[in-house]
């Protein structure tokens, strides 16, 4: 990804014919269905990708294909994003929580994919399903598609990261389709597409930020002065009017009314306005993505992490900001529902700034949750 602010956006897949772009060999950045993991040794195990509160399976959320320039190990390099399904889960801010992240990278000489870039058509013949396996012969999940190191008792071939996926599994149909195949063949029934348990799935889009004024020069100073009267709070606007009526002006107005006026726009006022104006830009945006250049913009002034809340990698390295899921992304997932919902007003994710570890790890990384103030809130 280049240097500056870089956005993204979900963009269905073009029919059951556009998911092979969504595959490993494509270096995809995406949300929703299986992972689409890049290496192939050292995947999280199932305890690592288990919600930190209530200890049920993650889901996959996202993953950011995030290659850095210059680094001869980090020529492909993807960022994994995994969220609890439990919307108990999401109550309150902080770090970590019902979210794990997870960070990969190869050189461009490995042992999985070929030196060149993959080919822009798509590959003859039927789309491929899910895989069950890697290509090295490691088990994934038939539900969620994460290392599946327990297997169906009964015909010993179907994998599960746990208990949880293969009850499910089970009641999604295996009971009928276990030990139906011959003893030779090493198939099990096909691995649906999509279920309950994940969330739909799209791909992202990376385009640059446009600036918000391209050149200055071509500000109107009038147009700057009709901003400044239109984005007057409305009640503020009103008394300014009754007063203009009865025969006061703004200059007249006593310190006392003009304090109490001033205090109106409050610092959270005027840093949820920023976020505002931000995502009005572009409001479909459900990434922004800025490794160690512009911070991250918050949809509130509380529960906005220290440097001390923010742990320095295994390494010793401090992390730096690398991009932020904006709260946009929730239209896509399908959750909500009339009681409880997997909520956020944004996900900040924070990596080694060395971007230690090599081609046989996935190292955790660290994401911190901020939720919008009371009153505060995005129109879907």
């Amino acid at each position: 990804m280049a240097p500056g602010v870089e956005l993204g956006f979900a963009a269905a897949a073009a029919g059951p014919g556009g998911a092979w772009r969504l595959r490993s060999a494509y270096f995809p950045s995406k949300v929703g269905g299986r992972p689409a993991w890049l290496g192939e040794a050292g995947l999280p195990g199932p305890a690592a990708l288990r919600c930190g509160r209530c200890q049920r399976p993650c889901a996959f959320l996202l993953q950011l294909y995030a290659p850095l320039p210059g680094r001869s190990d980090a020529f492909h390099r993807t960022l994994f994003v995994f969220a609890c399904r439990g919307p108990a889960c999401y109550r309150g801010s902080g770090p970590r929580g019902p979210f794990r992240v997870f960070r990969n990278q190869l050189p461009r000489r490995n042992d999985t994919y070929p030196e060149e870039p993959p080919p822009e058509e798509p590959p003859p013949g039927p789309a491929p399903a899910p895989p069950g396996r890697l290509s090295g012969g490691a088990a994934l999940c038939r539900v969620c598609g994460c290392p599946g190191p327990r297997c169906c008792g009964r015909c010993r071939r179907a994998a599960y990261c746990g208990p949880e996926h293969q009850a499910l599994d089970w009641r999604r149909g295996h009971r009928r389709s276990c030990g139906q195949h011959p003893a030779g063949d090493d198939s099990v029934d096909a691995i649906p597409e999509h279920n309950e348990f994940l969330f739909p799935e799209y791909e992202i889009l990376i385009e640059p930020e446009e600036p918000e004024f391209p050149d200055d020069s071509t500000i109107d100073p009038g147009d700057e002065q009709v901003a400044v009267e239109t984005s007057k709070d409305p009640k503020e606007q009103e008394e300014l009017e009754a007063t203009g009526s009865a025969g006061e002006t703004l200059q007249s107005l006593d310190e006392e009314t003009l304090e109490a006026l001033a205090k109106r726009e409050t610092e959270e006022d005027k840093i949820f306005q920023m976020f505002k104006e931000k995502v009005a830009a572009e409001p479909e945006q459900i990434i922004r993505y800025c490794r160690g250049g512009e911070g991250p913009i918050w949809v509130s002034g509380e529960n906005r992490p220290e440097e001390k809340d923010i742990p320095n990698c295994l390494c010793g390295a401090k992390r730096i900001f690398e991009f932020q899921i904006m709260p946009q992304l929730l239209n896509y997932l399908q959750v909500d529902s009339l009681g409880e919902s997997i909520d956020w007003g944004t996900l900040v994710v924070y990596t080694c700034a060395n971007n230690c570890g090599g081609a046989h790890e996935y190292l955790e990384e660290f994401i911190w949750k901020q939720d919008y103030s009371v009153g505060h809130v995005l129109p879907s």
